[in-house]
């Protein structure tokens, strides 16, 4: 089967088309938020250090990701969708209010409960597409997501802004709003009506799946119970641990990136926007390209493929060039999705249905948090460090990564067979 063919049913099937339209729709006004709300907090507080607490705010609860990913294996996940979205539009509204130094804590408090709407709708949506979507199918669809978030990341942001300039920050929280209420309306008439826990025919290849209960215990038990089938799983520990690995080296390059533009390029701060614009072309890029590869590939060598060329990106921020800068944005761009999409294809596929939600969000928890980790850190560094010595050492740390998870590939294809647990 062809990538173009594979993208084509992706798109025509119901369920998975529908979930991208949604993912689509919702992150226009999510990635609108993501931009204005910092300008918001800034214009009204004057404060650079409450602006940058925007972004925070909207990522912190992915630190709970186990808790609220469990939600998804306790409720219907298509209606959790649907009502997730309502109640997310109808939090936004409210923002119309927000109007001086005074009000904008209910500006933080929505982000917070934005973000943690995030995580879980997306563990509900990784649950339900693992239910419903062939299973040949998963990888062209994380793909296709990836590209869509990525086109959202390129695009939403400027219409946001450009409306923020025009109208203020209250036309960006509707415009949000309206776009959560459309994303419920789309996920409502999904063609499924699934329970958690119940039969999961898409994966029926895999034995000891497909009937697989939630867990029974206490409430820390059922929390734990993502992180044990993670540390459990020989396919899914070795690629988590490289996503986290690989982000943690992102949060240490995203955080040299101003430093890297005025110190070795010798350009001015808003030079970035350039880079920033490229690295989103490479990922929306790889995203359409993920189904084929990951058939032609081992889903280890594919992330480590990925890990070695986002390293080779980042090492190549020594050199003083235009030219190597964008072509090194662009790697970086294509290479780091590679195994954040390998591993969440590899957690839909390998664990049972009564426990998917929360190990999709304990997964992505474990990914994302060394990122926002290594953001502070790096920015105590480069006030320290030569940006060339972070890039070069970040680089040769990614390579060093790739090489081991590409060892441990080869190792388990020279071992012998063993029933999947």
């Amino acid at each position: 089967m062809g990538g173009g063919s594979a993208v084509v049913r992706v798109l025509r099937d119901r369920t998975a088309g529908r979930c991208l339209a949604g993912v689509v729709v919702s992150g226009f006004g999510t990635s609108a938020m993501w931009l204005t709300a910092g300008i918001w907090v800034k214009s009204l507080t004057g404060s650079n250090s409450l602006a940058a607490l925007t972004v925070f705010a909207m990522w912190a609860p992915v630190l709970a990701g186990p808790a609220l990913g469990a939600l998804a294996d306790r409720m219907d996940r298509k209606v959790l969708l649907v009502r997730g979205n309502v109640v997310m539009a109808c939090l936004l509204v409210p923002l119309v209010l927000v109007d001086s130094g005074r009000t904008v804590w209910l500006l933080f408090a929505v982000l917070v409960l934005h973000g943690a709407s995030g995580v879980v709708l997306d563990a509900a949506e990784s649950a339900l597409v693992a239910g419903t979507v062939p299973a040949s199918l998963l990888a062209d669809f994380n793909g296709l997501r990836m590209t869509a978030n990525e086109g959202m990341k390129l695009v939403a942001p400027l219409a946001g802004a450009g409306l923020y300039v025009r109208f203020g920050g209250p036309a960006v929280a509707l415009l949000a709003a309206a776009t959560c209420a459309l994303a419920a309306l789309v996920f409502a008439k999904l063609p499924v009506r699934e329970t958690p826990g119940t039969a999961n025919p898409a994966r029926d290849s895999a034995p000891g799946l497909e009937s697989a209960p939630a867990p029974a215990g206490s409430w820390r038990d059922e929390l734990a119970a993502g992180l044990r089938r993670i540390r459990s799983s020989a396919a899914l520990r070795p690629l988590v641990a490289a996503g986290a690995a690989t982000m943690f080296l992102a949060g240490v390059n995203g955080a040299v990136t101003f430093a890297y533009v005025d110190e070795v390029l010798g350009r001015a701060p808003a030079y970035a926007g350039v880079l920033y614009a490229v690295q989103g072309a490479g990922s929306v890029a790889v995203g359409l390209l993920v189904g084929p590869l990951l058939r032609r590939l081992p889903e280890r060598v594919f992330a480590a493929g990925g890990i070695a060329l986002f390293a080779l990106g980042v090492g190549a921020r020594t050199v003083s060039s235009d030219a190597v800068a964008l072509v090194a944005s662009a790697a970086i761009g294509f290479g780091l999705p590679c195994v954040l999409v390998a591993a969440m294809t590899a957690v839909q596929r390998e664990t049972p249905d009564g426990v998917l939600g929360r190990t999709a969000a304990t997964a992505g928890s474990l990914m994302t948090a060394p990122n926002a980790v290594a953001l502070a850190l790096g920015a105590g560094l480069v006030a320290v460090a030569d940006v060339r010595v972070l890039t070069a050492s970040a680089g040769a740390a990614g390579v060093l990564a790739a090489a081991a998870l590409a060892a441990g590939a080869r190792r388990r294809r020279g071992a012998p067979a063993s029933p999947r647990p």
